[in-house]
């Protein structure tokens, strides 16, 4: 896709999609009576769909290849495990645990590419990794502690997975749009048995719903894309970094807000030390770059 030209534009559609992409949490957890992977079939059918026009109007060239079947492969077990932490555990939890991400490229490219970590990477792994523990004894004291030590382990699993899509994306023969294309078609096969199951009479007589599914597939995943990509290529990357950090802070917000889940005490100490870990970590990062 062509990037847009006009910066603050720019930085409105990068912030727009992160705001998109912070209504996940929520929206997973109003949806009564659908299995989570029966949602991510939804959502990821309804996203392929629309982004998917908006290319082939656009005759976007697509690529398959080796880099863009792993990024592809990594972004649909993201997807997976987002959907299922959702239902596992606080919202919060689910997507400060993915924000790790950063940590496990660091950790990939050093252990696998020897690429020695510098001293701002290590004091970054050290300060996530005691903000995951804090947020881990946080959860053993929520209602149903077992299922959320389940959901935060899938959504630190996500954050490994989604550090991949990104080290096989960075790659000079990847294609992104191909690879989320292709994680969306992985992702409908696998979740296919699920969305069978799914209570179908009860959808039809409950609009908020519909109206969930419909808003993950179309607007927290779809829309953000297209947004993502049309925007990040014209902004510097210091701006990319700060408006990255907001989804992570509004995920838990909305959550509060519309359906009153909160973090504890230790929850919300762990998330704030993940978050500006992670926050001055991108903007350093960015400078240097």
């Amino acid at each position: 896709m062509k990037p847009i030209e006009n910066k603050s534009l720019s930085t409105v559609l990068v912030l727009l999609s992160a705001v998109f992409f912070a209504i996940g949490g929520m929206f997973f957890k109003l949806i009564d009576g659908w299995n989570a992977l029966a949602i991510n079939w939804a959502r990821s059918v309804l996203a392929g769909l629309l982004i998917l026009t908006v290319l082939l109007i656009k005759k976007h060239k697509f690529v398959i290849n080796k880099s863009v079947l792993l990024a592809a492969v990594c972004i649909s077990v993201t997807n997976n495990c987002f959907a299922l932490s959702n239902k596992l555990t606080s919202a919060g939890n689910t997507i400060v645990l993915q924000f790790t991400m950063p940590v496990f490229v660091i950790l990939i490219m050093a252990i696998f590419y020897k690429k020695k970590p510098t001293k701002l990477e290590i004091g970054v792994c050290i300060a996530v990794i005691a903000g995951v523990i804090l947020m881990s004894l946080g959860s053993l004291s929520m209602e149903g502690g077992s299922r959320a030590m389940i959901g935060n382990a899938l959504s630190l699993f996500s954050g490994l997975t989604y550090a991949g899509f990104f080290i096989f994306n960075s790659r000079e023969d990847s294609e992104p749009f191909t690879a989320i294309l292709l994680a969306y078609s992985l992702s409908a096969l696998i979740d296919l048995p699920f969305f069978i199951q799914a209570d179908f009479a009860a959808t039809a007589a409950n609009p908020k719903t519909i109206a969930g599914i419909l808003c993950l597939g179309f607007i927290q995943q779809g829309l953000a894309q297209l947004c993502l990509s049309a925007g990040i290529k014209n902004i510097s990357p210091v701006t990319s970094a700060l408006v990255s950090g907001v989804e992570p802070v509004l995920n838990p917000i909305l959550a509060a807000i519309f359906i009153n889940e909160h973090l504890g005490v230790l929850g919300i100490i762990g998330a704030a030390l993940v978050l500006d870990s992670i926050l001055i970590y991108n903007v350093i990062s960015a400078k240097k770059g």
